[in-house]
């Protein structure tokens, strides 16, 4: 049970990336003409008055869906007051857009939790600013909660229920699918000979938009790390020894489960038989493209204009890689873009080691930095329901 809500918490983690698109497909879920009552007005002045500008007015409809059906239960309920509680408020809304039918509920699928949750995230991210993103937890005064609701072992372990109820009344999971070799290859075609639109040829695009995106894929998927751990690499974190060319070594300063240091780096040789995904390609790619005039220190992948200048005070982020990918699978021809995650790397690299590279349970956990205790949530990384299996047809065969 631990291990599911760890793994549903990583997935949490990957799906925020898509909060944008998350939310605006879930969006007749949540109807304006549903909020006209007193509690709805309430709820809007709550929400407009605590949610920034620059977020999205899909986010604001959740949110004020899930004030107003609080409001209507209990017109002394506090939108923002933030306790032991609260993940309950959470799950109770959820459970009211996604529950069973047959039991006075709208019957919505597990996407719509998922896009719920992360809106939700948004709300008590604005209203609490300083706290933690990543824990939830009980201070030493017994009375005081730290940290998102959202990530709460409650709304986690109602998550996973949820998505087990889904499953077996003949919902697909919603886990990120793993980006396999040959979508690997496809995207470095793409990034390598992108097809620019006429607007953006006219608009000045060049290739280098596309290459630094290109490198930020290939480690994720080959080191098997999540995105943030990839946007944190800096020109610190590469050692390359001068005149070697059948390695380099790459280090991380912290992770999500060493959070005071990572001791080990991981050795990336260059590998000749496929180019497409050897990574001392990969960083002469990315030394070309940044050039002398980079200084070679702070954020390893910076932001590059659509022009091809390179930003070094711009820093890319995981967002702006999750929009990346997401457009280049579209652009691709990939009907089941939607699918795919940041996460797609991490679940990709692994069943790669895994399936092509022939590699033990144990190398693969000592190389994603999965511990003895994580073996669930690594088996799901080796399989997801989302996966292709149009070779299935072929397993069995015996020539």
């Amino acid at each position: 049970e631990d291990e599911m809500c760890l793994l549903d918490l990583e997935d949490a983690d990957s799906l925020l990336l898509h909060v944008q698109d998350l939310v605006s497909q879930h969006l007749d879920e949540f109807p304006e003409d549903r909020l006209d009552d007193e509690a709805a007005g309430c709820a809007a002045k709550m929400a407009k008055a605590s949610i920034t500008d620059g977020t999205r007015d899909g986010h604001l409809r959740i949110i004020k869906h899930y004030i107003t059906f609080h409001l209507r239960r209990n017109k002394n309920w506090d939108a923002k007051q933030v306790d032991d509680k609260t993940p309950h408020d959470i799950t109770a809304f959820i459970t009211q857009k996604c529950g069973p039918v047959e039991q006075g509920f709208e019957g919505r699928k597990y996407s719509t939790a998922v896009s719920t949750r992360a809106a939700l995230t948004m709300w008590y991210k604005n209203l609490r600013p300083n706290e933690s993103l990543t824990e939830w937890r009980l201070v030493n005064d017994g009375v005081t909660w730290r940290g998102l609701p959202t990530r709460s072992r409650i709304v986690s372990q109602f998550m996973v229920g949820l998505e087990k109820t889904k499953a077996k009344s003949g919902e697909v999971s919603s886990s990120a699918r793993a980006l396999a070799l040959e979508n690997i290859h496809r995207l470095h075609d793409h990034c390598m000979n992108p097809k620019l639109t006429l607007a953006q040829k006219r608009a000045g695009y060049v290739r280098n938009y596309y290459l630094v995106f290109l490198v930020a894929y290939l480690l994720a998927w080959l080191m098997l790390l999540r995105i943030d751990e990839v946007m944190k690499l800096r020109f610190e974190n590469i050692d390359k020894v001068p005149g070697e060319r059948k390695f380099l070594d790459v280090s991380l300063n912290t992770r999500k489960q060493n959070q005071t240091g990572v001791l080990h780096s991981w050795r990336l040789h260059a590998n000749d038989a496929d180019p497409v995904i050897c990574p001392m390609r990969a960083f002469i790619l990315l030394a070309s493209l940044y050039g002398p005039e980079i200084k070679k220190s702070g954020p390893l992948f910076l932001h590059v204009s659509a022009q091809g200048a390179v930003m070094q005070s711009q820093p890319l982020t995981a967002s702006a890689l999750s929009r990346s990918l997401s457009r280049d699978l579209q652009s691709l021809g990939y009907s089941s873009w939607a699918l795919y995650g940041t996460h797609s790397f991490r679940r990709g690299g692994c069943q790669y080691r895994i399936k092509v590279r022939k590699w033990s349970a144990d190398q693969v956990a000592a190389w994603g930095g999965w511990s003895q205790v994580e073996a669930v949530t690594m088996f799901r990384y080796f399989y997801s329901p989302n996966d292709n299996h149009e070779y299935m047809h072929d397993y069995d065969r015996n020539y």
